[in-house]
């Protein structure tokens, strides 16, 4: 069984510290903490249910439940990935715009899910829908650079410099032949419809949100 995770752009560096990716991903860290405290309970209040959203009931949830996860492998995932591509598209917007535009991914990626299925009562968690708009842009944007990633295959543990365009490519197909899946973590679920609604947002949109002079290499 092999594994990839993808640890930082091989090809560029951000101008400026990724200050806004670095908070999001504080945020996501306390709100891990305060799921460890306060249980079920509070997953079952601000996760999204889709059933409940199509109701018109707790519409915040399709905000709230992109900072929310199921498990340390969960978080520790998610926060690796957009630690990976975040930084690199926030010096491409500039702080204010990359906000915007991750939040704006979570709730696009969030509707996705619930508008493929409107009857599901399987609470709906994670920053993957958000992540994956940005993992979107990122593919538009440098789609040449190199991602180094950690190779993982059975026993065997390496550092490769994957090119952006075939990672995220082979991300997205496989997330593209599990839709309409849930995968139930715990207590909680991450759609693979969310990926991909947030991923088509962030590679349709990318160009509107980017500052007028992208820097290269």
């Amino acid at each position: 069984m092999g594994t990839v995770i993808p640890l930082s752009d091989a090809t560029r560096r951000p101008r400026m510290f990724p200050v806004v990716t670095a908070l999001i991903i504080a945020v996501n860290a306390v709100v891990f903490v305060r799921e460890l405290i306060g249980g079920n309970a509070f997953v079952t209040q601000w996760a999204t249910i889709p059933a409940v959203i199509v109701s018109g009931h707790r519409w915040v949830t399709i905000f709230t439940a992109m900072f929310m996860h199921a498990s340390w492998t969960h978080i520790l995932g998610n926060m690796a990935f957009l630690w990976a591509f975040g930084p690199e598209m926030e010096d491409a917007m500039g702080r204010g715009r990359y906000l915007l535009f991750y939040l704006a991914g979570g709730l696009v990626a969030m509707l996705a899910q619930v508008a493929g299925s409107p009857g599901s009562t399987v609470p709906c968690i994670g920053a993957s829908g958000a992540i994956a708009a940005v993992m979107g842009a990122f593919i538009v944007t440098y789609p040449r650079d190199r991602i180094r990633s950690l190779l993982i295959i059975f026993v065997f543990v390496t550092i490769a410099r994957i090119p952006a365009v075939l990672l995220i490519g082979v991300w997205i197909l496989i997330q593209l032949v599990s839709a309409g899946t849930v995968a139930t973590v715990q207590t909680g679920g991450v759609a693979y419809l969310a990926h991909v609604g947030g991923f088509i947002f962030g590679a349709l949109t990318a160009r509107l949100w980017r500052r007028s002079a992208v820097f290269r290499y």
